[in-house]
């Protein structure tokens, strides 16, 4: 989406969906050659797939990873304008600040799977707090364009990271349906998106575009809220047995 929107910069739109239609193409072809058959070793009725709703577990951690996700993309889906009417950054830097932050997102794949192999648990009750400390340096130094090209780097790490801690998050609430958990996680992702980008809306035609990060803030500690309540009603050994 970066590289998109800087091509969308520099030529035209067209130019932009043309690129975006190849990769697309590429993935799809790379994946019918490269990725392995992996049959279904016992085959689940709905009925039976459906019954991890009915754990409370499972409700807990949906929460989680909404408020998780919205804290992200509610503020990811108006930095182009933070970025233009607050750090009065040109359009190109723009994009190019859009790049660093999807790069930074590969880097922040890298390391939660590191966090999660040594301590899952810890990892993610302590990601509303890192990212929140991010946002409160945002909002103060967010009208100088050197620091808030580091903030944007740091926030992509963490962004790549949450990915990561909230697709586990659900998972690991349902071990016993893996793909519903997966959808489960989709869904979760996309109303946190939803919900996350119309909350930091809010905040912008309210009190002004430098105050979004609050609408990021507040849905992290709703997120701390779900994780607490879901790591005391429920033993991490006991989670995953």
């Amino acid at each position: 989406m970066p590289v998109t929107s800087m091509i969308a910069a520099a030529t035209s739109l067209s130019m932009a969906m043309l690129f975006f239609a190849i990769v697309n193409a590429a993935v799809f072809v790379t994946t019918l050659l490269l990725m392995p058959s992996m049959p279904v070793s016992e085959k689940q009725s709905y009925g039976a797939q459906l019954t991890v709703l009915k754990k409370s577990i499972t409700w807990l951690s949906i929460a989680a990873v909404i408020f998780m996700n919205g804290a992200v993309f509610g503020v990811y889906s108006y930095l182009a304008e933070y970025l233009e009417t607050i750090t009065k950054m040109t359009w190109n830097t723009i994009s190019f600040m859009l790049l660093i932050y999807g790069a930074a997102n590969i880097l922040g794949n890298i390391f939660a799977g590191k966090l999660l192999t040594k301590n899952a648990f810890k990892s993610v009750a302590t990601f509303p707090f890192a990212l929140g400390a991010v946002y409160i340096i945002w909002f103060l130094i967010g009208h100088f364009s050197v620091p808030m090209a580091l903030i944007v780097s740091l926030w992509g790490i963490l962004a790549g990271m949450g990915a990561n801690f909230n697709q586990y998050w659900i998972t690991s609430a349902a071990p016993e349906a893996p793909e519903f958990a997966n959808g489960l996680f989709l869904t979760s992702a996309n109303l946190g998106t939803t919900f996350g980008a119309t909350v930091c809306g809010l905040f912008i035609s309210g009190i002004g575009t430098q105050y979004v990060v609050f609408g990021g803030i507040l849905f992290l500690i709703a997120s701390s809220v779900s994780i607490f309540l879901r790591n005391s009603f429920y033993h991490p050994v006991k989670q995953l047995s």
